[in-house]
């Protein structure tokens, strides 16, 4: 992905809209750069930019004064009457008013490119969010298409094609299969005109302005220069009135009485009725739902993003001017039809104001022109969304065709397809049938607006300062309310299934999509939060019952470590979890941080692995000197590492774990960013010596940090130690032995010191995790010969129960001479006797005489997956590490995985 991202800027700056070209690098001349002249002669066959007017505000009321104005203003407040229409548009402005102030603080804070409000809500929220919401703006553009189509197909039916009533020029067949053939005429001859190229609706665009205008113009006087007259009425599409005259009967004719005190007072309130198009109940939402499609155009202008001389300054301006100028006339318009014109005539006749104008044909021009015109522009609109999507390859191969475009650029697969969803919303065959679905879209993508603009604004990333300034969250929240609570309004069942197919869409996408550049919104509002919450986490109210192992696990090649690495993620138990590694270097001598490079692969390998761990790399002259830096600075606030975690010091040759896995497939995947053979593991020589080594430990401890060394990690498998055979000795069970004594000094059997209590800690929290509940804990209880066996089981039995640990106690008597060794040594000398002491503690073998060795014990057997061994503090003088060091590896020689703990801290309670 990051290969194309070049090509795909480029590409997204040359697209079929044509947006601003980018100037060259610094230094170098455009003649410079490859296909210099190409690009030249491209500039020059690209069309002028468009204004303010043309750009933005002519697009914007040719969406908005359509359907709506002409054939639909009598119906809503034939419905709803003055004061719910009235109520209607406020609500209806006012959340299309929230949108676009979010609209134009995004279109203010950068340049935009082609794509609209899709480009806008991608960049904004991410692929995920961008990628759902631009299909659901697709749909909504072909939906609104159709509408258009199916209004313009109801104006030419009522005009030509109306049997009941005896006229010349009413020549055309009606009904529904006929004005499904007339609907798809029209919808070829859009497709036709996009086929050609979106340039065609451009010239005409101004001219049809100007006609709707006039004929805007001529509505208005007539409501003064008319005459009162009677009207007659279009009879039901459905009426088949019987032989015998007893079936339901309609008014055949209405009044323009002309303004009449009495003719505002009846329409001052509702009076909802049967739509005489579809049959059906009228309610508040249905009329709203058919009324907001004349507030769905305010896309329009950012939509021609690409074709703007300064988006940034054209669209805020341009759509807020468009936006006032058609509240005004709507409820101008409402208020001269409820003054002059009796509620049947608004009920009953839907193009009524063609019947009350100066001129009978002023209507018809302005009804088709501007239907038509807003057909072609969402058509054109959804062919281009399509393509962006299908150019950003956030569906991979699905969308893969829309992607062809012609010689001049035009995406005409995408075209098609757009042109094919149209025909199949056609038979839907009524523009009421599919007002209420055009509606959810729509307000389903402005509700993603002001999410965008919300979620940028509560993020407080630095770079979102538009210059265009008022708005606040709160109109962003004022305006997603608006658009939830409207689209359940209008049809809950269309607003659940609408969110449930976008939330899919996003999930397929966040699955199944590439990585973007675009940038992740989540990101910049999970780190607001973060910093946040880690303010408020105040280590000075830590306590040991919401103690939790915060682990930082040193990892010289995690080639080598997976094995350790899943199983400290086993164990952290919710907890903060770093994976640390220290590069031997000077940064005094290097060109560059050597560490940068690396962060991305040691990513790629917590991926991989599915473990949740961040990683923390430093540069030092000694492994003890960069330990000592993750000690210190690892972390943030009250998450820092209260656990640090070594790899044992021994001579096991180290093996590759991720040999044949998707990270071993290229050298530049590498966890680490280099070799194996480069971080000198896998060589004779060690980066580190053993005193170094009991040095790191010590530090550790002197920093209050308690201390794990794991041993024979190398080839672990938890799902094969989870899973013995049936074989074994154990028939399956799956067991973990915990010594929680000084092995290395057996005279000392406490088991109430903090060090044992926190190897208690760590086995019980290992048995907590899901995959690991079936294993069984066995305690071995060490006591000297001489003492009450069952008393000290009792007694630690006891300490189990108030520490709600669940485990089986193994009794393991010592005798007088292991027991005495310390005693009778007082230092590291005879190897033998400490090699017998840790056998017999290791391997679970009591030193008995021969005549009791029949009847020995098998608590040894069968083996455990892990062993959770104590671990002495090292010598205060620090010329016995190497001896200590030596004593730790006959101590857990052969023994398996084996960790070996030493706590420093209470992390155990039994107080509520």
């Amino acid at each position: 992905m990051t290969e194309r991202t070049p090509l795909l800027h480029y590409r997204l700056s040359t697209s079929v809209n044509e947006s601003e070209p980018r100037g060259p690098p610094a230094g170098r001349a455009p003649e410079q750069l490859p296909g210099g002249s190409r690009r030249r002669s491209a500039q020059q066959r690209q069309p002028k930019k468009l204004s303010i007017f043309f750009g933005v505000v002519v697009p914007t009321l040719l969406s908005m004064f359509s359907v709506v104005l002409f054939l639909r203003i009598g119906f809503v407040v034939g419905h709803a009457g003055l004061y719910q229409a009235i109520a209607m548009f406020l609500v209806a402005y006012f959340i299309i008013c929230m949108t676009v102030l979010s609209v134009c603080a995004i279109s203010t804070n950068g340049a935009l490119d082609a794509g609209g409000a899709y480009y806008m809500i991608s960049r904004a929220l991410g692929p995920e969010f961008g990628g759902s919401i631009g299909i659901m703006f697709f749909l909504a553009n072909v939906c609104g298409s159709a509408l258009y189509v199916l209004g313009l197909v109801e104006a030419i039916v009522t005009t030509f094609g109306v049997p009941e009533v005896t006229s010349s020029y009413q020549v055309l067949p009606s009904g529904y299969w006929w004005s499904l053939l007339y609907a798809t005429g029209i919808a070829l001859l859009c497709l036709l005109v996009c086929m050609v190229g979106a340039h065609i609706y451009a010239k005409a665009t101004f001219l049809i302005f100007m006609v709707v205008m006039f004929v805007l113009g001529t509505i208005l006087i007539s409501f003064f220069a008319v005459r009162p007259r009677t009207i007659v009425l279009p009879r039901p599409s459905s009426f088949n009135p019987t032989p015998n005259g007893t079936g339901p009967t309609f008014p055949t004719t209405a009044n323009f009485t002309g303004f009449k005190l009495d003719t505002l007072l009846g329409n001052l309130g509702a009076g909802y009725t049967e739509d005489y198009t579809t049959q059906t109940m009228m309610n508040f939402a249905t009329v709203f739902a058919v009324m907001f499609n004349g507030c769905t155009g305010i896309m329009a202008g950012s939509n021609m993003s690409g074709d703007l001389k300064n988006p940034s300054y054209s669209i805020p301006r341009g759509t807020i001017t468009a936006v006032i100028f058609t509240f005004i006339i709507y409820n101008l318009l409402s208020v001269l039809v409820a003054c002059t014109c009796d509620r049947v005539l608004l009920q009953r006749d839907y193009g009524f104001l063609r019947d009350i104008n100066i001129w009978y044909p002023f209507v018809i021009i302005g009804v088709y022109s501007s239907t038509l015109s807003a057909a072609m522009s969402n058509l054109i609109g959804a062919s281009r969304i399509l393509y962006a999507l299908a150019r950003d390859d956030l569906f991979g191969k699905v969308l893969s065709p829309a992607k062809k475009t012609s010689h001049s650029g035009n995406p005409w697969v995408s075209v098609l397809i757009s042109w094919f969803l149209v025909q199949l919303v056609l038979f839907a065959g009524k523009l009421n049938t599919i007002a209420s679905i055009v509606t959810i879209f729509f307000l389903l993508v402005y509700a993603a607006v002001d999410l965008a603009c919300l979620a940028l604004e509560w993020a407080s990333a630095p770079n979102f300062r538009p210059t265009f300034r008022y708005f606040t969250w709160h109109t962003c929240v004022l305006g997603i309310i608006g658009c939830a609570v409207m689209m359940f309004l209008i049809n809950a069942i269309y607003a659940s299934a609408s969110i449930a197919f976008m939330l899919l869409l996003l999930l397929l996408i966040h699955y199944l999509s590439p990585t973007s550049s675009w940038g992740y919104i989540s990101q910049a509002l999970i780190f607001h939060q973060v910093r946040k919450y880690l303010l408020m986490l105040d280590v000075r109210k830590d306590h040991v019952k919401f103690w939790r192992p915060q682990v930082l696990l040193m990892v010289s090649n995690p080639r080598s470590s997976v094995g350790l690495i899943t199983f400290i993620n086993d164990i952290k138990k919710s907890g903060l979890y770093v994976l640390g590694h220290v590069q031997l270097g000077d940064l005094n001598t290097l060109p560059s941080d050597p560490l940068q490079s690396q962060y991305d692969s040691w990513l790629s390998l917590v991926d991989h692995l599915n473990i949740k761990a961040f990683v923390n790399l430093t540069l030092a002259d000694s492994v003890r000197h960069g330990v000592q830096h993750l000690l210190f600075i690892s972390g943030l606030g009250g998450m820092r590492p209260n656990t640090l975690v070594l790899g044992f010091y021994d001579d096991c040759v180290p093996k590759d774990r991720l040999t044949g896995s998707s990270l071993s497939t290229s050298p530049s995947n590498d966890p680490s960013g280099l070799s194996p053979e480069d971080h000198g593991e896998f060589e004779d020589g060690k980066v580190l010596g053993p005193q170094e080594y009991v040095a790191i430990i010590s530090d550790a401890m002197k920093m209050l940090k308690n201390v794990v060394l794991a041993r024979y990690f190398n080839n672990f498998d938890r799902s094969l130690a989870l899973s013995p055979p049936p074989s074994s000795p154990g028939k399956g069970a799956v067991y973990v032995d915990v010594w929680p004594v000084n092995l290395l000094r057996p005279d000392s059997c406490s088991y109430v010191d903090t060090c044992s209590l926190f190897l208690l800690q760590l086995a019980c929290i290992l048995n907590m995790v899901r995959s690991w509940r079936k294993a069984t804990l066995r305690l071995f209880l060490c006591v000297e010969e001489g003492r009450s066996v069952r008393g000290s089981e009792e007694k630690l039995g006891q300490l189990l129960k108030e520490l709600r640990i669940k485990a089986q106690i193994y009794p393991v008597p010592w005798d007088q001479q292991v027991a005495l060794h310390w005693q009778r040594q007082g230092d590291f000398g005879k190897k033998q006797h400490l090699q017998d002491a840790s056998d017999a503690a290791a391997e679970g073998k009591k030193q008995k005489p021969d005549e009791e060795e029949e009847n020995e014990d098998d608590y040894a057997r069968p083996a455990p997956a892990v062993r959770f061994l104590y671990l002495p503090r090292p010598p205060a003088d620090t010329r016995r590490y190497s001896a200590y060091l030596r004593q730790l590896e006959l101590l857990t020689q052969d023994l398996g995985p084996t960790l070996l703990i030493h706590g420093v801290t209470p992390v155990i309670t039994t107080d509520l």
